[in-house]
């Protein structure tokens, strides 16, 4: 399999426009939640429908929450995607970094196993997937970093991811109450930090990434023990 890192030398879309001059797709593939402490990793892989370029695909995270759920709308109408999701149980045993690739795989195997064009090339956000042990090995996988701000294919990748995360982590804020997941997405902010802290930490906290959190709780208890002797 031809793997290839790119720099950022080339227009934006080029990629999906020298497929479709040669009556070909790309497919374009993005995770969301790499940095969170709970919740799963969410990646998609999506491909645009050839010629079809909307101005309101860019990176995800740069979009208000109108902007992405709008953009979205459009991509559930004209694309192909899928999703691929890991718990946290995956990222403690594997690593995030691991975790990202088996993620990616999936998202590209679930989408590439409907009966839609095979395409002739696949688009990674950063990521240098490894194709070899599935049935697209032979199909070019170029990766590059800001993908999404040089592919609408990896833009459109990351706002389904996005979309899909946030909906999976305001249902757990329906289970989990107190934590306001809802509010941070799983994300390492003070709140939920100190939410950790003050309930201790749920079944879907990524324990690998709590190490600072969980010794200061330690911390904290060592040192009320020490106050009340």
């Amino acid at each position: 399999m031809n793997r290839s890192k790119l720099t950022l030398n080339f227009n934006k879309n080029h990629f999906e426009k020298a497929a479709w001059e040669a009556q070909s797709v790309v497919v374009g593939i993005d995770e969301v939640g790499r940095g969170c402490l709970a919740g799963p990793l969410v990646t998609a892989a999506a491909i645009l429908p050839p010629g079809k370029i909307n101005r309101l695909l860019k990176d995800s995270k740069l979009m208000d929450l109108e902007e992405r759920l709008r953009a979205f709308e459009w991509i559930k109408m004209n694309c192909a995607y899928q999703t691929g999701i890991v718990h946290n149980r995956i990222i403690d045993q594997h690593n995030i970094y691991q975790a990202t690739l088996i993620a990616m795989k999936k998202a590209l195997v679930n989408l590439l196993s409907q009966p839609i064009q095979r395409p002739s090339a696949i688009l990674v956000d950063a990521m240098p997937l490894k194709l070899n042990d599935t049935d697209f090995a032979d199909i070019p996988v170029y990766y590059f970093n800001k993908g999404e701000q040089k592919s609408s294919s990896i833009a459109a990748a990351s706002i389904v991811a996005k979309v899909t995360r946030d909906t999976l982590m305001e249902k757990y804020d329906t289970l989990f109450p107190g934590y306001k997941l809802g509010q941070h997405k799983g994300y390492s902010t003070q709140c939920h930090t100190d939410c950790i802290k003050e309930q201790r930490h749920t079944i879907i906290h990524r324990i690998s990434f709590l190490g600072a959190t969980l010794t200061s709780m330690e911390n904290d208890e060592t040192n009320e023990q020490q106050s009340l002797c």
